[in-house]
């Protein structure tokens, strides 16, 4: 955890970044992460567009603040969930970590949007952001290795290579132990579990699933299923 600030002119400065925060996160729930405008964020917080620029010398900037902290939220939400079960419940963690998932992201629909959602024309989000965004691919990874070392993980031969993007294998090094096939079954997995998720927040299910819940539940259980977590 980052040390509180000490002085009246830090901790003010602190308040101010998550005030322009709190006012950008609500301009994206309205007007998407694409309308973002510093000079509206500004204008709500009756500042001049060149204080803003002080602490976030661009609105690419700030995007990235407000991504990093939603990854982060993100991360600690699943990986709080996962450390409520017991190591040995491989299910139970999985079934955990994809509910946190989802909980988080209908909480938050604007959030989750900025996140899984429409690309921002133009951004490009850095490198920095990678860390946190991997913190539920790590969660994911620790499952199935500890289903592999159980001798309960199936793998599928199927000869699908993910292709593991060497800046992933440096941040998540338990994936890189991974047999490469169980590696694409993860992959699948975990990106079937966001899928669902973004489905449901955006309104693709409507007229084909009438219980989104149950119907998540059911799929994790038959996704968990597909690699021997049962």
């Amino acid at each position: 955890m980052p040390d509180k600030p000490t002085t009246a002119r830090a901790r003010a400065r602190t308040a101010l970044i998550e005030d322009i925060k709190d006012a950008a996160r609500r301009q994206i729930a309205t007007e998407g992460a694409a309308g973002l405008s510093v000079r509206a964020v500004a204008r709500e917080l009756s500042l001049a567009p060149s204080g803003t620029y002080r602490y976030f010398a661009s609105r690419d900037d700030l995007l990235t603040a407000l991504i990093m902290d939603g990854y982060a939220a993100l991360g600690a939400a699943v990986e709080q969930a996962e450390g409520t079960c017991r190591r040995q419940d491989l299910l139970g963690r999985l079934r955990a970590v994809a509910g946190a998932v989802r909980d988080w992201a209908v909480a938050q629909p604007s959030a989750w949007a900025l996140l899984y959602g429409t690309p921002v024309h133009g951004y490009s989000a850095p490198a920095e952001t990678i860390a946190q965004a991997a913190r539920p691919s790590i969660v994911l990874a620790g499952i199935l290795d500890d289903a592999r070392q159980a001798g309960t993980a199936t793998v599928v031969t199927t000869g699908i290579d993910p292709g593991l993007d060497p800046a992933m294998a440096a941040t998540v090094p338990s994936i890189a132990d991974l047999p490469a096939e169980l590696v694409a079954q993860g992959v699948l997995v975990w990106s079937s579990i966001y899928g669902l998720v973004s489905f449901e927040l955006f309104g693709h299910l409507q007229g084909s699933v009438s219980e989104p819940e149950a119907f998540f539940r059911r799929s994790v259980d038959a996704l968990a299923a597909s690699v021997g977590i049962r």
